[in-house]
């Protein structure tokens, strides 16, 4: 299986209030947890905290211990569908949403860990979020790669197998499109992949990032 990396663009993430370099710092802020605690309760204040620690700076970590750290800690939120967490039938959070409500769905998992792994300081070019098909469950899924180098095999973060696994291990898992900010990649095959112009086709990944960059914070249709 080749997982085929998009070209590089430049990464317009959030706007002036919440952007990848100043996330740890609206995180401690206190509108922030002020905003946390009225739409999300009181421990979303303890998963914020938890969220900023993560965050913090780690003279000489490495890339692959940063996913790892990146990996693990999203993964001990609580996976739910869309329908019965927001109520509509697909919504990507924003991280901040994530966290606040404690869980979300695949795409939720995918996206936090590629905005946390910028926050650390890995290199927006190595990151890019894949739509796949999990041969197993027969559906549709999201995952997070890592790509040590342009052609090298690409780690696989993921949700629903928590070890990070390089791309051609993942038998599981069938290639659909990857993305990043700005561009689509559609795989044709599991040996060929077309550019297929903007992101910003995708409806839901320009507007998870326009209420990210809006400081807006969803509340769930239930609490996990």
């Amino acid at each position: 299986m080749k997982w085929l990396l998009i070209p590089a663009c430049t990464l317009a993430l959030c706007c002036a209030s919440v952007q990848a370099s100043r996330l740890s710092e609206y995180i401690a802020s206190p509108e922030l947890r002020a905003k946390l605690q009225e739409v999300y309760g009181g421990r979303a204040i303890q998963r914020a905290e938890a969220f900023s620690r993560l965050l913090a700076p780690r003279a000489g970590t490495t890339d692959q211990q940063k996913i790892e750290l990146v990996n693990n800690y999203f993964n001990n939120l609580t996976y739910s569908e869309d329908p019965k967490l927001w109520g509509d039938e697909d919504y990507w959070a924003n991280p901040l949403e994530f966290i606040g409500a404690r869980g979300g769905d695949c795409e939720d998992y995918s996206i936090a860990k590629y905005y946390t792994l910028m926050e650390l300081g890995v290199d927006e070019k190595k990151l890019r979020l894949a739509y796949v098909k999990a041969v197993r469950y027969n559906q549709f899924h999201m995952v997070t790669l890592y790509f040590p180098t342009p052609k090298a095999d690409p780690l696989v973060l993921d949700n629903i197998n928590s070890r990070i696994l390089p791309g051609s291990k993942r038998t599981d898992l069938i290639p659909v499109y990857s993305f990043d900010a700005k561009s689509i990649w559609i795989m044709k095959s599991r040996r060929e992949g077309t550019l297929a112009g903007s992101a910003d086709r995708l409806a839901q990944w320009t507007s998870m990032k326009t209420r990210f960059s809006s400081e807006q914070l969803r509340s769930p249709r239930r609490q996990l």
